[in-house]
């Protein structure tokens, strides 16, 4: 699922979570993939026999209402499609009566199935299809610290981040040299040993999307880390990449991911970064690739100019259904920016823009 496909459906959940019914009244019906259509028209029909037995007039009208829709719709089908439907119905006139439905083809194949007769539409399930499912597993230390986070989407989660026990390499007085380098030694393996029981603990609860580690630190340690048996075999498989880092606390979970960003190239948050660095650097180099501003943005659009659209996430929703619909009129690529990211945040300034196909004069 793309950034735009993304966004519509944020969008929709958000008119749908504005909507409420007078009484239970709004319909929300999860239909699984490869259900059957037969079994599927026969519950609903059921549903409209029940329904006449509701006690309030108004509310027995707009689920009946709201119930025929759905059998109407569905009818035209010969089987639900391979990924499932979401259907969405009920009334939202205040004052009067005004049946709506809102049909959604999910982004993967629905597992569950739900009907429900509420106040409000239930979103949750909805909600969770449109969570990142891909995720990368994080890792930096040496003796003074560790971090252990998450790449998931555009977000660098932060799972822990703790200093060590580990006593510096400075000889304290009464101990010979080689004793207290056994027990460096020693609180080293532990420390390794550590870590890697937590990364173990963290990581197992994604285990099915966990597509790859990254291990990272300044100092040789990482390496021996990698190499010795801290990890679960596992766990060790999932190691795609082992760099060096100047920390190895949080800052360095992120400086991790910037330095790993050739195995990372295909993420969403490497893919953002990219376009922005050329965003950026065309706005300093060569002003006339790129546009910004909402009205300069929307004339390159119509003009077919607009290779990559960048929005800031929190730019008005009304008008970016607009600036939507003309990106997908001229094939422009429609890239959705976080302010997760000191570039994300940067461009936030901006709000809207453009990297251009051709130069143009708006």
């Amino acid at each position: 699922m793309d950034d735009v496909q993304k966004l519509k459906l944020k969008m929709l959940i958000e008119e749908l979570e504005k909507i409420e019914g007078r009484g239970t009244e709004l319909i929300s019906y999860y239909i699984p993939a490869g259900y059957d259509l037969a079994k599927l028209l026969d519950h609903l029909s059921y549903e409209y026999s029940t329904a006449q037995n509701i006690k309030d007039k108004t509310t027995r009208q707009h689920v009946s209402e709201a119930l025929a829709k759905i059998i109407n719709y569905l009818k035209k089908f010969k089987k639900i499609p391979d990924k499932g439907l979401i259907i969405f119905c009920g009334n939202v006139g205040k004052d009067k009566t005004d049946i709506r439905m809102w049909v959604i083809e999910p982004p993967e194949p629905l597992r569950i199935r739900l009907y429900r007769c509420d106040s409000k539409f239930v979103l949750d399930p909805l909600k969770k299809l449109l969570e990142d499912k891909d995720v990368y597993g994080l890792i930096v230390l040496d003796r003074g610290s560790m971090a252990i986070g998450l790449l998931k989407g555009k977000d660098i989660i932060v799972l822990e981040s703790r200093d060590s026990w580990v006593p510096s390499k400075h000889h304290k007085g009464g101990q010979s040299a080689v004793r207290f380098q056994r027990i460096i030694e020693q609180e080293t393996h532990n420390w390794l040993k550590y870590i890697g029981e937590k990364a173990r603990e963290y990581f197992d609860k994604y285990k099915d999307n966990l597509r790859g580690i990254i291990v990272g630190g300044p100092g040789p340690l990482k390496e021996e880390f990698v190499e010795g048996d801290y990890l679960p075999y596992y766990l060790k498989q999932k190691i795609i990449a082992v760099v060096d880092t100047g920390y190895s606390d949080e800052y360095g979970l992120r400086e991790l991911v910037e330095r790993a960003k050739d195995v990372l190239e295909k993420t969403s948050l490497i893919r953002e970064k990219k376009l922005l660095e050329k965003f950026f650097y065309y706005l300093a180099k060569d002003p006339d690739m790129v546009v910004y501003g909402y009205e300069d943005t929307k004339k390159a659009l119509e003009m077919g100019a607009v290779e990559v659209l960048l929005v800031s996430e929190d730019f008005d929703k009304e008008k970016l259904k607009e600036l939507i619909e003309l990106a997908e009129q001229m094939g422009t690529k429609v890239e959705i920016i976080s302010k997760k990211t000191p570039e994300g945040e940067q461009f936030s300034n901006f709000k809207i823009g453009g990297i251009l196909r051709f130069k143009i004069n708006t």
